[in-house]
């Protein structure tokens, strides 16, 4: 099973027989194979990136509850075949009614709990309006809105197969859907009077713990075949259908938000929804062994760590250096380290702080941190200190990536934070809300629920959006070719992730399967500690990065006894071949390299 962080990427290729061919008219890779398909079918009919991109999005906020949405947010970075890059930023917004100490309770402490399972940890979502946007300025023209949607539509109505990592989610999660009505409707199976007295019965204080449990227990468990209806997530979709962008953030289901904010001391109000707008960002744009790498501008701070990192990794002749030995994990540990000192102190939303990307992202700064880097000995975080200026996030997070055979590259990240939000459903219309709050600061040098440290720049404030991992990454040849789009799940891991798989295709030459094949590692400043997957690093290795002072941690996420720090997937145009990439740690289909 995988919890919080898991995507189940299926990767598809239009008319061909293998995962890699120079005939493929282009590649779909998300977390469903449904979604994926609705995606591929789109490209047959005509349909460009952003055509596939927008129904592929909308079609996995059916079928891959988790992590898909419309009640979330995320970013896009594309590129089109006339050259144009582009940068969306749907990312959730705080708020009116926000504020910085929201989340820490009577005695000023951080509230794990109100951070992440209360309504207040909701952010106004962006996920209906970037998609909306995104097909709206880049699409076709070829389809409307109705056609782009209509298999989201059917699968919601009549209902989609589970498999088995949704079944144990399900009911891994079931005492917390149990304490919201909406959730309960939709994800505990067979609901009945039985399991509603139960619930109030447990609220009221009239059944302890122990006898929850055990009633719990007795109700029947999710199984992969099960057929999941979600009637009411069908009626939304068809208002988006018809009314676009006003179908969500007005009329019957902005009201429904509404009531589910009111009933339950939730922060997003009218003018929240009604005020909502995705932005396009200046994208972060590097250079890395001559070729150009496109990501993510704040508020993610993916595009300029990824950059800032390649910048540092370029001084040394990696490809001669081999990969996971004493020396490559240790350069990799402490250029890591550097980045993330500085996105702590200096990365936040650009309407609210003034990130100082030119000097983050240049070649000369990279140098000046490089100074700081001993090759005999580890660095100690708290011996790290942000560069100067001019005076725990979501692993439950989906990626997915469409090349067409036009020219237009495009992939979105997009999340509700942990896995399933904050676990509550708005009742009546049908989707998740996101619990996207926590990744601000609440209180300054507190962790969030991924472990990273946050400041100032990253505080809560009324209409701010918080500060992401979240990096979708484009990387063009030297000759203006997109070559690779790629992107994670994985929390604050999705960078370094994203780093070791670039190092990998440009430096050692693998394609895009085989450098997500290979194991990782990943450290973040704080905490302390250098964190690697199963087989990652030989005993002899561990052995010798102890002795230059480095502490470990094998634990990223034991799923059915792998390890496993970030979920990748991509699509690689190498050689005129398109090659599709997924991984394949933790369960995974068989068919994700689905090819036509």
């Amino acid at each position: 099973m995988r919890i919080h962080y898991t995507i189940l990427t299926i990767t598809i290729l239009l008319f061909t027989s293998c995962n890699q061919s120079s005939n493929a008219q282009g590649g779909v890779s998300s977390t469903s194979s449904l979604a994926s398909q609705v995606g591929i079918d789109i490209l047959k009919q005509g349909g460009n990136a952003f055509d596939a991109i927008v129904a592929t999005g909308f079609t996995l906020a059916v079928t891959s509850p988790s992590n898909g949405n419309l009640g979330g947010g995320g970013f896009l970075v594309a590129h089109t075949k006339d050259g144009e890059t582009i940068s969306l930023d749907f990312r959730e917004k705080a708020p009116a009614l926000s504020y910085e100490t929201m989340f820490l309770d009577e005695n000023q402490e951080y509230s794990r709990d109100l951070s992440l399972n209360s309504h207040k940890s909701s952010g106004v979502p962006g996920t209906v309006n970037g998609l909306l946007k995104i097909f709206n300025d880049y699409g076709s023209g070829n389809f409307t809105l109705e056609e782009i949607m209509a298999p989201a539509i059917r699968y919601a109505e009549n209902g989609h197969y589970i498999n088995a990592t949704d079944a144990q989610g399900f009911d891994s999660y079931k005492a917390l859907f149990l304490t919201d009505v909406g959730s309960t409707k939709i994800f505990v199976k067979d609901i009945n009077d039985a399991i509603i007295n139960i619930q109030k019965a447990f609220k009221n204080g009239d059944l302890s713990e122990e006898d929850y449990a055990k009633e719990l227990a007795s109700i029947d468990e999710w199984k992969p075949g099960d057929l999941l209806v979600q009637k009411d997530l069908a009626d939304t979709l068809k208002r988006i259908a018809q009314y676009g962008n006003a179908g969500f953030y007005e009329g019957k289901t902005a009201e429904l938000i509404i009531e589910e904010m009111n009933a339950n001391d939730g922060l997003i109000a009218k003018e929240d929804l009604f005020n909502y707008d995705s932005v396009y960002r200046n994208p972060i744009v590097g250079t890395y062994r001559g070729n150009k790498v496109i990501s993510m501008g704040p508020p993610s701070s993916g595009g300029v760590l990824l950059i800032q990192m390649l910048n540092m990794i370029e001084n040394f002749e990696i490809k001669s250096i081999e990969r996971n030995s004493t020396e490559f994990v240790h350069l990799l540990t402490e250029v890591q380290r550097l980045a993330y000192a500085d996105r702590a102190i200096h990365l936040g939303d650009p309407d609210f702080w003034p990130n100082p990307i030119p000097m983050l992202t240049s070649k000369e700064y990279a140098k000046e941190r490089l100074a700081l880097i001993s090759m005999d000995s580890a660095t100690r975080s708290t011996e790290i200190a942000a560069g100067e200026t001019l005076s725990k996030e979501s692993v439950e997070t989906t990626h997915y990536s469409v090349m067409d055979n036009q020219g237009n590259v495009a992939g979105i990240t997009t999340t509700l934070n942990l896995s399933y939000g904050s676990k509550k459903i708005v009742d009546g219309a049908g989707f998740l809300l996101n619990n996207e709050m926590d990744d601000f600061s609440s209180k300054p040098g507190t962790a969030n629920a991924f472990g990273l440290i946050g400041y100032k720049a990253n505080a809560i404030q009324p209409f701010k959006r918080p500060l992401s991992s979240m990096s979708p990454t484009v990387v063009i040849d030297n000759e203006g070719n997109p070559i690779v789009t790629i992107g994670a799940a994985g929390g604050s891991r999705i960078i370094t992730a994203i780093l070791q798989t670039i190092i990998s295709i440009v430096d050692h030459g693998l394609n895009i399967q085989e450098a997500i094949d290979a194991p990782r590692t990943h450290s973040q400043w704080l905490p302390d500690n250098v964190r690697y997957e199963k087989d990652a690093l030989t005993q002899q290795t561990i052995n010798e990065l102890e002795a230059l002072n480095h502490i470990f941690t094998h634990n990223g996420t034991v799923e059915n006894g792998i390890y496993t720090l970030a979920q990748i997937h991509g699509v690689h145009l190498k050689n005129n071949k398109f090659i599709t990439g997924f991984d394949k740690r933790g369960t995974y289909d068989e068919n994700e390299g689905i090819i036509y």
